[in-house]
């Protein structure tokens, strides 16, 4: 019998510093999809406050309270939940994704890239290490936004055995297009799935589309969210990406010493 999971994004508008009405729309979130089977859900990037840029570090002390949260509505649905929250860190805060695996907090990844261009760098400090992480559904990597478009980081992922690439994020309009074709990128150059999760709605100046993706191996679209709030959900089956790794050996055919 072939391993399926059933895999979620969470496609939703954040209420920017707000932690008490973003909680109570995941918890009804995860309520809907655990109704439908879900097994993996993943949140948008600083899904519980948004980038509260202002607020961050008083915001980023409520981190643990809802960590603890997050624990309990893994635990009560028997799932894999991973989404990215400010974490404390002295003056600033890192962005860290956290999994947790029916309960239990299995790892977390500190977003590595910083988006200059909107002075992330001048709020946050970026961390300094990947995540490959074992979960009772198989072996995830992580990464945040704008870590997307550094392909190093998803291939190293990859190599070390990674099944699912999971990708909080908060990826605005004008580069929507940048958004599917990198992500069909990592999939396919990677043969892994990825399940993406966007935010939706408008905060400040910034218009995000939503768009959340769940790919497989090939490439192939599992899963679309429109601009709405809402959640998307695929079957990822393993056989079917081993079956591709097959076809096409792009691992046994690497050639790493030369580049």
């Amino acid at each position: 019998m072939s391993r399926t999971v059933k895999a979620a994004a969470v496609q939703f508008n954040i209420r920017v510093g707000e932690i008490d009405a973003n909680v109570a729309y995941l918890q009804g979130a995860l309520a809907r999809l655990a109704k439908d089977g879900c097994q993996l859900a993943v949140l948008p990037e600083m899904w519980n406050t948004g980038y509260a840029y202002k607020q961050l570090n008083e915001l980023a002390l409520r981190t643990p309270e809802v960590v603890e949260e997050l624990a309990k509505l893994s635990q009560e649905h028997g799932m894999v939940v991973v989404g990215s929250m400010p974490e404390p860190h002295g003056e600033k805060v890192y962005n860290t994704a956290y999994v947790m695996d029916r309960g239990v907090l299995v790892g977390k990844y500190r977003k590595i890239h910083l988006f200059s261009m909107m002075g992330e760098d001048r709020s946050l400090d970026g961390g300094d290490s990947w995540l490959v992480v074992d979960t009772h559904l198989g072996r995830l990597g992580v990464f945040i936004c704008y870590d997307l478009r550094f392909p190093e980081l998803a291939r190293r992922l990859a190599v070390e055995g990674a099944e699912i690439l999971v990708v909080p994020a908060e990826w605005p309009k004008p580069r929507e297009v940048h958004w599917r074709t990198l992500l069909q990128a990592r999939a396919i150059e990677n043969q892994l799935f990825v399940v993406a999760a966007n935010c939706c709605g408008v905060q400040g100046k910034l218009d995000f589309f939503g768009g959340s993706l769940i790919i497989g191996p090939k490439g192939e679209l599992l899963a679309e969210g429109g601009q709405e709030q809402g959640e998307l959900m695929a079957i990822l089956d393993f056989s079917a990406m081993a079956n591709w790794r097959q076809q096409i050996p792009c691992f046994n055919d690497r050639k790493p010493e030369y580049y």
